[in-house]
């Protein structure tokens, strides 16, 4: 087999021309023999340098070439194909005869045997309707069409692509074997080569990233959520993102306010899975935006720029469930919309943002870390900074610029809006989300939620964080060696519908000190609050995080009623109590948060109240307990 070529070539069906050929000595080998020439008569004293570069890149050209021989090699030999008979030229037959000579006296009729070899040179009139896989578009991409809509590719790459292609064509039409994937529609060139992008054009993985999405866009309708997605008035109001003109290469350009952003508060009053949706409407916002600004510019873009501005954000924004539903979103995003950031403009970074950055940058490609420039303070006005990338009549006016943005400005999400269980989210949509983060509870008088945690090693963290949605609670964390019995409250069936998903755990019988013990002090909860907390565990065994009824009136008979606790006894409800709660177990080496962390405390974010006395006691009592 002889390589021959010229450089520079574009070969359209495949990334060579190779000829067959025989050995001299012995008809059963084959020849691989490649040779080039190079004449440098003079080029400014720099022949010796030119020759060097010349070389690595024949070099690596036969590299290239000894790939693609070794790949078709093995696929012949995956499918069992060991020998293959010398190819001899097929008979003539008389009904070939006449439909050359009928070709020869019409101009207008292509046989099907050009057709089906890709004849470059196209008939006027001419059609191959039987050969729709081996058509000139599918067998070959025209450097117009390259140039106009991909970009830039070598040989090898422009292959990758075709192959690709190819595959999901013959699968879309039912040649794959029963039971096999198949497509149920092809995508478009753009698509397929993101993907290719995103796995080094390595064609198994990329074929098997790509199979993964298609089948995740068919079930859960991904395709059609700019028809039927509609954002939730408090999303537009509350998400601090949106789209604001293109960058100065033409990319789309997406503004994030991250730092003015309530994520604690969309969380729980959104849910998860809505939050999902919309990340997943606005890439799929973004590739059409690509699609009308490669037609509106001549040139292909297909990717767009996003900018952050973290102006606002510190410790608030850090809270665990946050970082684990926004480390969810970007692994679908990574996953279904690979290649599509192609440049992350992150300004005004304060000192909190490295622990942010340590958090989330271990589940962000490479390829896609790479794309980020992360400016602190001011630096980004200036040479070197958004100016480089964004033309200054782009620039919105809260970084300086003259540009009006219409991107919300967020605020605290009202915790009258937080949803529960009894609220579910109305949706017809599959769900992206099958699992929630926060879970609601009600609290009832004489009945108090509890739920358990195994802990079968020492030096465990649990943590924990929720929010007094009505009423006011006691919390207390206990440690039991007994594994406790699930009882739920018998409500009566006046109190059925209100009963909720109340869980008592530590049994009447228990005695404390003797079954149980408590492990923090407890802690007195008002209604609105928001409580963060973690306890490192000394002993393995059973831990019940307990919520019961606060009554604010004392229990002695000596003491006077204050008039404040009975007017605030007046206004809470006397029969039961609402809450949304998160806990996680970590193992203590995985814990990245300070000692203060590991403390019971008001949140900040709530800004409703300020410390109690009784969140006091319980980081005194949690220190101790460490």
């Amino acid at each position: 087999m002889v390589q021959k070529y010229q450089s520079p070539v574009r070969v359209y069906k495949y990334p060579f021309e190779l000829v067959m050929a025989v050995h001299p000595e012995n008809e059963e080998w084959t020849c691989f023999e490649q040779s080039a020439s190079l004449d440098i008569k003079s080029f400014f004293g720099f022949e010796n340098t030119v020759e060097k570069i010349a070389m690595k890149q024949y070099t690596a050209n036969i590299k290239r070439g000894k790939e693609v021989i070794e790949h078709y090699l093995k696929e012949l030999i995956s499918q069992g194909i060991t020998f293959i008979p010398r190819w001899t030229p097929p008979p003539v037959s008389r009904q070939k005869e006449k439909r050359a000579l009928a070709v020869g006296h019409n101009p207008g009729i292509v046989p099907a045997e050009s057709c089906m070899h890709g004849t470059t040179k196209e008939q006027p009139g001419g059609s191959c309707p039987a050969a729709e896989m081996a058509s000139p578009d599918a067998d070959k991409l025209d450097t117009e069409y390259i140039e106009r809509y991909l970009g830039q590719l070598t040989p090898m790459q422009e292959s990758c692509l075709i192959r690709l292609r190819q595959w999901l064509q013959e699968m879309h039409k039912g040649k794959s074997e029963a039971g096999e994937w198949k497509p149920e529609k092809i995508p478009k060139d753009e698509h397929i080569l993101r993907f290719l992008r995103a796995r080094d054009f390595n064609i198994d993985k990329a074929r098997e990233m790509l199979c993964q999405s298609l089948t995740w866009r068919k079930q859960y309708q991904v395709d059609y959520i700019l028809q039927t997605w509609r954002p939730p008035s408090l999303l537009e109001e509350y998400y601090t993102g949106g789209w604001h003109y293109q960058d100065k290469d033409g990319r789309p350009l997406y503004i994030l306010r991250l730092g003015q952003m309530d994520t604690k508060g969309l969380v729980k009053a959104l849910g998860e899975e809505s939050l999902l949706r919309h990340v997943l409407s606005i890439n799929e916002q973004g590739q059409k935006r690509c699609e009308e600004n490669t037609n509106l510019f001549g040139r292909p873009i297909t990717s767009w720029t996003c900018l952050v501005d973290l102006e606002g954000l510190n410790m608030r924004h850090l809270w665990r469930p946050g970082v684990k539903a926004l480390l969810r979103i970007i692994e679908v995003v990574e996953d279904n919309y690979p290649e599509t950031l192609g440049r992350l403009l992150i300004v005004r970074a304060p000192r909190v943002f490295p622990v942010l950055w340590t958090l989330v940058s271990p589940f962000i490609n490479e390829n896609t870390r790479q794309k980020f420039l992360i400016y602190s303070g001011n630096n980004y006005q200036g040479p070197g900074g958004l100016v480089d990338y964004l033309d200054k009549d782009v620039i919105p006016d809260f970084l300086g610029g003259d540009c009006m943005c219409n991107v919300p400005e967020g605020g605290l999400v009202p915790k009258s809006l937080y949803q529960t269980d009894e609220e579910p989210e109305n949706s017809d949509h599959i769900r992206l989300w099958t699992e929630t983060i926060y879970h609601s509870a009600n609290v009832l008088k004489g009945a108090p939620h509890e739920i358990v945690v195994e802990i079968l090693e020492g030096e465990s963290v649990i943590t924990w964080d929720f929010d007094i949605l009505k009423g006011d609670v006691v919390f207390c964390l206990f440690h039991s060696k007994r594994a406790p019995e699930t009882s739920r409250k018998e409500a009566t069936s006046s109190s059925a519908s209100t009963a909720g998903d109340n869980v008592q755990l530590i049994d009447k019988s228990w005695v404390l000190g003797v079954d149980y013990s408590r492990m923090e002090s407890p802690l007195v909860c008002r209604e609105g609050e928001s409580i963060q907390g973690s306890h490192v565990t000394r002993w393995p065994g059973f831990y019940v995080l307990q919520w019961k009824m606060h009554s604010s009136l004392p229990c002695s008979g000596t003491s006077l009623h204050r008039v404040d606790d009975v007017l605030a006894s007046l206004q809470v409800s006397s029969h039961k109590c609402k809450l949304m709660y998160y806990f996680e177990v970590l193992a203590s080496k995985d814990f990245r948060g300070s000692m203060s962390s590991l403390e019971s405390c008001n949140s900040g974010f709530s800004q409703l109240s300020a410390a109690t006395t009784s969140s006091n006691q319980s980081q005194s009592s949690s220190l101790i307990s460490r």
